[in-house]
């Protein structure tokens, strides 16, 4: 392989030769992977997830001028290279670049959240633990530490600069929307004027009802927004033998509102994961479609996988790769304990996250779907296995704090409530993956100044 890493220098002349290179090459590497494994995976994909990463250079809406001046990368399984830098830029690009970031643990860390608990009026109430009356704040005080290198904190006002003139999209389920959430409002409080961040207006609709929401950054021209579709492939009805309406899932179609934000998106975060543990789903009787055909019964791995299938073919024939990036978000972890969400499942009085430093957790058998999905995809994708990172954080969910508690003497707060155990608190959890997304925004365009990475934190 050492002789193939000459091959890997992507230039915007060359994107599409270098598709192709990698398409056949991955094709010929399937045949050597019958079974996903998280170990297996990370030395697989890492050539391929860090050729995704390079692509997070300006993209081809700015001047030429720009992109003629834009920073070159030379790929290897091990690296990231700055051919067009010194080799200062190298080392610290370097260090970041050549470990796995969500293999790691959290730490004590003392310092403020990125946004003071309470005063981002984008919260929505159910994520706001703070303002529901949540007594302690100790679950604020970690931060993610990747084994092997250090990442940059979160800085907002380089964030919006890497976005100005883009429009970040995330599309997916309501994990989706809590990333979003606290993405908004980390951005929100580098402003001086917290004003110039507003809701977007969109036309003729009150498309937050339809699952658009969006917001503007006025200094810098850019919009941050959140699409919902918990399934990635849409939602449908069928008439039953008796003429009455039934819900189905199209399998085999992308969802409708997908299809009206790509062209004009420079990043899209997709995922979807917790939909598919619901009962209708799970269970698959009379519910999945392809076609005009209802599946009477369809095991859900299976029915997943067609699924992701469909947004894998979507996304490699729709997707330009010269101006849109794209992420997908993994499995985030759910902590029930004593049952379901809706039998009895509680997670309330978690104060620390996981201490046993061993991941005993296991691997959810959706995330080996994806990653099976991507590896064979032409469309470079950035996977950001959060699974591992989240399985620790039993302290970091809503759990009755959902809503406003109010206690009296005597009562408990976790009587008689649904507690939300899937869900996060914000500030908390989510800020650690835009941390992430913001240091791998920051490697592929080369804006790490020259220091070594841990002296950023």
């Amino acid at each position: 392989m050492a002789d193939l890493k000459s091959f890997f220098l992507i230039t915007k002349h060359h994107i599409f030769l270098t598709s192709l290179f990698f398409l056949s090459l991955f094709l010929l590497s399937s045949s050597l992977l019958p079974v996903f494994s998280p170990s297996l995976i990370v030395s697989s994909f890492t050539a391929r997830l860090l050729t995704a990463a390079n692509f997070f250079s300006s993209p081809s809406s700015t001047s030429s001028a720009a992109s003629d001046t834009a920073t070159l990368y030379s790929v290897s399984p091990s690296r990231i290279r700055v051919n067009n830098e010194s080799k200062k830029m190298d080392h610290a690009t370097k260090e970041l670049s050549s470990c796995d970031i969500f293999d790691g643990s959290w730490v004590d860390d003392d310092t403020e959240p990125v946004y003071s608990p309470g005063y981002c009026p984008f919260v929505e109430d159910k994520f706001n633990c703070f303002k529901n009356g949540r007594p302690d704040l100790g679950f604020l005080r970690y931060r993610w530490q990747p084994h092997g290198c250090s990442i940059p904190r979160f800085d907002g006002k380089k964030m919006l600069k890497i976005l100005r003139g883009k429009r970040l999209v995330f599309v997916g389920d309501s994990l989706n929307r809590n990333m979003w959430e606290s993405l908004v409002c980390s951005l929100r409080s580098a402003l001086e004027d917290k004003n110039r961040v507003s809701k977007v207006s969109w036309r003729k609709s009150n498309l937050p009802n339809e699952g658009f929401y969006g917001f503007r950054f006025k200094d810098f021209e850019c919009s941050v927004d959140f699409i919902k579709s918990p399934f990635l492939v849409q939602e449908s009805e069928v008439l039953d033998g008796y003429g009455k309406r039934k819900e189905t899932l199209r399998l085999d179609v992308i969802q409708r509102s997908i299809k009206k934000i790509y062209k004009n998106a420079d990043i899209i975060v997709f995922n979807t994961g917790h939909w598919w543990t619901h009962q209708k789903t799970y269970e698959g009787k009379d519910y999945y479609q392809e076609g005009n055909r209802v599946y009477e019964k369809l095991e859900v791995k299976e029915a997943y996988t067609k699924a992701l299938h469909t947004w894998a073919d979507w996304v490699d024939s729709n997707i330009n790769t010269t101006k849109t990036r794209v992420f997908f978000v993994g499995y985030s972890s759910s902590h029930f304990r004593k049952g379901a969400w809706n039998a009895g499942g509680q997670c309330d009085g978690e104060t620390r996250p996981i201490q046993n430093k061993t991941y005993t957790g296991g691997y959810p058998w959706m995330m080996k779907v994806v990653e099976s999905v991507i590896y064979n995809m032409k469309t470079p994708v950035f996977y950001m296995n959060i699974t591992k990172m989240t399985w620790y954080r039993t302290d970091g969910h809503p759990s009755v704090y959902r809503q406003p508690v109010e206690t009296t003497r005597g009562s408990s707060p976790a009587t008689n409530m649904f507690q939300d155990c899937s869900h996060w608190c914000l500030p908390g959890v989510p800020d650690s993956w835009n941390q992430l997304l913001y240091a791998t925004l920051l490697v592929s365009r080369g804006s790490l100044p020259y220091k070594s990475v841990g002296t950023l934190l």
